[in-house]
């Protein structure tokens, strides 16, 4: 086992060692204040003219947390890793998007070879075998459930999720509890992260395909991309989804309006969905989607086209749009996300982890009254995409790099 150990010398805040807030315990507000710098170095932004409607809502200052560590890989060799979920034995579920497999990583650092019974997947460009989650009756019913790009026979695709019973070295009663709807002619923007909620029904993370006829999608309710989606776990429909029986409206949508969701977490403490989605230049956000609300998108945004143009009207609010609680400018480009609240180091709890693409880092968020308070980048000496962010058991923080020869990472304060 190959490990690569990662110090960092970081200034400490008052009385730094963690709280729920996840505030790194200064005393007081005041003290808060003082201990917080100057935000995270980056870039000036890709639309200057662009104001936040609040304060604290971009560039919050960058709180260190004193914490040395030492990053282990403890599995090496898998194709672009893209999903993780730890089962009850302690084993760990890992896809690999583009060659379309599960396979696990048993207790004993070996990798299984590729787990039979999966349907076809539509394994290029960002499609593939995507986001994961675990019954939370595992022990009683031995499901699994995954997020994937499905191919259709007319040569259109589209995110769906399927669930089966893990027995062995395959899955058996597979069935599809979701198809993403209309299918379109793309390889992008699949979303795909799941979260169970404390009540048994299953998140699913949507994006809008990219391509304009997918992007117009989003505002409406007719179809479910560019959505957040709750299903209970065997497919049907929650009663008190909040679209239930409005003509022409998908009674599946929990909150529409997103570009491409590739982050998603349950907060434990309020049991509250959280999720972080993909902009363009600029963009990146912050949400914890409500029950029926828009968040926008493409009508209002922060950050720019790629091209450089502006987007749509190049608007950043409007009456009956939710703003995010957070977004980055330039972005982060988020992919995997965690709610820190094991014991294993203290200066985190309370914290949102969130991986990083284009900004080859962990970003830790510092949260208060669901607010960012302070934001902290992590692990930029590894200079490796990090595509997925999960707690272990253990307290461990695992991450999925998204590469080729992608790895998986333990990562735990160093002694």
């Amino acid at each position: 086992m190959r490990r690569l150990l990662i110090t960092t010398a970081i200034a400490a805040l008052a009385g730094a060692c963690g709280g729920r807030d996840g505030q790194a315990q200064p005393q007081n507000q005041t003290q808060a204040k003082a201990a917080a710098g100057a935000p995270v170095a980056t870039a000036p932004p890709n639309a200057p003219n662009q104001k936040p409607a609040f304060a604290g809502q971009t560039r919050a200052p960058e709180m260190k947390s004193n914490v040395a560590l030492q990053v282990t890989t403890i599995a090496e060799g898998l194709e672009m890793p893209w999903g993780m979920a730890f089962l009850p034995d302690g084993r760990l579920l890992v896809t690999e998007k583009h060659l379309g497999q599960l396979r696990i990583l048993g207790t004993d650092g070996k990798l299984s070879g590729p787990i039979l019974g999966l349907p076809a997947v539509a394994g290029v460009d960002q499609g593939g075998m995507l986001g994961l989650a675990v019954d939370p009756k595992f022990a009683e019913n031995g499901l699994i459930y995954w997020a994937y790009a499905e191919p259709r026979a007319n040569g259109t695709n589209n995110t769906a999720v399927a669930r089966g019973r893990l027995a062995g070295d395959h899955l058996e009663n597979v069935q599809v509890i979701f198809h993403q709807t209309p299918s379109l002619e793309s390889t992008m923007h699949f979303g795909g992260r799941l979260a169970f909620a404390p009540d048994g029904t299953l998140f699913i993370t949507t994006g809008e395909r990219s391509i304009l006829p997918g992007r117009a999608q989003a505002q409406r309710l007719d179809g479910t991309l560019g959505k957040v989606v709750r299903i209970n776990s065997d497919g049907s429909i929650p009663r008190d989804n909040p679209f239930v029986g409005r003509p022409g409206v998908r009674p599946e949508i929990w909150s529409y309006g997103h570009r491409n969701i590739l982050s998603a977490a349950i907060d434990p403490a309020t049991g509250k969905l959280w999720e972080v989605e993909h902009g363009a230049r600029g963009g990146d956000e912050l949400n914890q989607p409500q029950a029926g609300k828009n968040y926008g998108w493409p009508v209002i945004t922060y950050g720019l086209e790629y091209s450089g143009e502006k987007i749509g009207d190049g608007i950043t609010a409007k009456e009956g749009m939710e703003q995010p609680v957070y977004y980055w400018d330039p972005v982060i480009a988020p992919a995997g996300m965690a709610f820190y609240e094991a014991d294993l180091i203290p200066a985190w709890k309370g914290n949102i982890l969130i991986g990083g693409l284009a900004s080859k880092a962990l970003v830790r968020l510092v949260m208060q009254d669901g607010k960012v308070v302070g934001e902290e980048r992590l692990l930029t000496d590894l200079n490796e995409r990090i595509r997925d962010v999960i707690v272990g058991p253990d307290g461990a923080v695992y991450l999925a790099t998204d590469n080729k020869n992608g790895r998986i990472l333990k990562v735990t304060p160093r002694a």
